[in-house]
């Protein structure tokens, strides 16, 4: 009897463990990515091939990386409208240095200290001056994408140098081909996952996103972390302004023309909400593969880049729709 006894918490605990994995909110975007994968696999005759697959997790750095940056910010009830034209500004600047004579670390390690600049001054006019996030980087999108401009003459240039372009080089891992951009950034989302799940950092952007008043009437610097925040934003994308001279060594001011949406789909798509304080890191790069699996099986189907851009205007509705209806749900 005592035998018997004793099994039943562990079939409970079982159970109980397989419920709360399908509660997750991982556990929805993973389903949504299972749906792509088997959808484009029966319409087109390549997705599954090793090559694509790999090309799929290529394509994912860009936007991968600025999920993170993006991922921070909406974890605080922020948002950042300014993603891809700081990731551009920072891959013109490197660009332009090199060009000019400058060592590639150092052009490097200058472009990271002005994308992270621009982030810190997004912080500082949403932490100190208490304007709405949404406003201020709009309005940065505007100073840097006319800054960027201004630094290129409006033309785009080759940025020779060896490392700018490392992280598009190749490696082979168990068999397959990949780059250093795509290790590097599972490096990031492994660092950042931990920075929010096990530190007080962490839960202290957690508290914030659920409610900034009672995180400052706890004792949280809510000011100080909004503006580490948005800081450590700035310097991700940066880093991916290095991914993206690895995947095309060209500087152009028009590039990443649709970085904005795909990050905040990412994002949202992942179950992070708008509404700050719920989410994930895990469930960002999900959303991220989602997003570059669905452009990348619709090209392979021949579908024009503009009703791409229009599926995922869609997708981004629709997850952010749905996570309004699970707020209120809770209510």
């Amino acid at each position: 009897m005592e035998s018997r006894g004793a099994l039943r918490p562990n079939r409970g605990f079982g159970l109980r463990s397989v419920l709360r994995a399908f509660t997750t909110p991982t556990f929805g975007p993973l389903v949504v990515l299972l749906g792509f994968g088997l959808f484009f696999s029966i319409a087109t005759s390549t997705f599954l091939a090793t090559g694509n697959l790999s090309i799929v997790l290529q394509q994912s750095v860009i936007v991968g990386t600025l999920a993170i940056g993006q991922t921070i910010i909406i974890l605080t009830a922020g948002i950042d409208l300014a993603v891809g034209g700081i990731a551009v500004m920072g891959t013109i600047v490197a660009g332009s240095l090199v060009n000019d004579g400058y060592q590639g670390l150092s052009a490097l390690l200058i472009a990271f200290a002005i994308t992270t600049g621009v982030g810190t001054t997004a912080g500082l006019l949403v932490s100190r001056m208490r304007l709405p996030p949404f406003i201020v980087t709009l309005g940065l999108l505007g100073i840097v994408t006319a800054a960027t401009r201004l630094i290129s003459r409006g033309g785009a240039f080759p940025v020779d140098n060896e490392l700018m372009s490392w992280t598009g080089n190749s490696i082979r891992l168990a068999g397959a081909s990949t780059t250093y951009g795509v290790l590097l950034m599972f490096a990031l989302y492994a660092l950042v996952w931990v920075m929010l799940t096990q530190t007080a950092w962490g839960r202290h952007v957690y508290a914030i996103g659920n409610n900034a008043e009672a995180a400052r009437l706890v004792g949280i610097p809510v000011q100080n972390t909004l503006l580490s925040v948005y800081a450590f934003a700035g310097l991700l994308y940066g880093i991916g302004a290095w991914f993206a001279l690895g995947r095309i060594p060209n500087a152009d001011p028009n590039a990443l023309q649709t970085a904005n949406l795909d990050s905040i789909t990412a994002v949202v798509i992942g179950g992070t909400s708008l509404f700050g304080g719920r989410g994930n890191l895990i469930g960002a790069l999900v959303g991220t593969i989602i997003v570059t699996v669905l452009r990348n099986g619709l090209t392979l189907m021949g579908i024009d880049p503009l009703w791409q851009d229009l599926v995922t205007g869609v997708l981004v509705i629709a997850a952010v729709a749905l996570d309004q209806f699970s707020r209120e749900r809770l209510r």
